[in-house]
């Protein structure tokens, strides 16, 4: 297993939508166990190929829920089933980050529940029903995957405030990346807990 660069946002392979995988062999289960170890030791909850480098549908998670039950796994290939947002947004409770644009986080509106289909590594049928935070992950990968990131969704007044933090970081263009256990994003003040 290897860890690997991060791209930041401004990078191509990030707003490009990603391809399916076709090739279901050992180089995918290899990108798979990298973006796992790559996700632990940012730290995040999820990651996308994309978000490597590698311009394919695949994603991974890993996140403890408040009952202490770890929801773990990759999916290939996915499709997303979203309910309609409700309700009125939470500057705190829907708060999101991205390993992307690290150390910055806003609050993003993003639907309750989720139904995420598609293929194991090892081409399983999977599907997941989620709602709350499990959710929110799903919906985040799964927009690295269209060539989206969390700061595409966001109202007018913060897409503004996110523009203006990315310039000031000195991102928003081609070739940037950081290295987690090298780059320490997350001892800068900001919790970057996030996909």
């Amino acid at each position: 297993m290897t860890i690997r660069a991060i791209r930041i946002t401004g990078d191509p392979v990030l707003h490009t939508p990603a391809r399916p995988v076709t090739d279901f062999g050992d180089d995918l289960a290899t990108l798979v166990s990298d973006m796992i170890e790559t996700m632990r030791e940012a730290p995040g909850v999820g990651l996308a190929a994309p978000q490597i480098g590698v311009a394919k549908q695949v994603f991974v998670w890993e996140w403890e829920d408040d009952s202490h039950v770890l929801h773990e796994g990759a999916i290939v290939n996915p499709s997303l089933w979203r309910s309609r947002p409700r309700g009125k947004l939470d500057e705190d409770a829907d708060s999101e980050g991205c390993l992307s644009v690290p150390d910055f986080r806003y609050p993003t509106r993003r639907s309750e529940k989720v139904v995420l289909t598609g293929l194991s590594p090892s081409r399983e049928p999977l599907r997941i029903d989620a709602h709350g935070w499990l959710a929110r992950i799903f919906q985040h990968e799964w927009d690295h995957l269209q060539g989206d990131l969390y700061i595409d969704r966001l109202g007018f007044r913060l897409r503004r405030q996110a523009r203006a933090d990315i310039r000031e970081a000195g991102w928003g263009k081609p070739g940037l990346a950081w290295v987690p256990g090298v780059d320490d994003f997350e001892n800068s003040g900001h919790q970057t807990e996030e996909t």
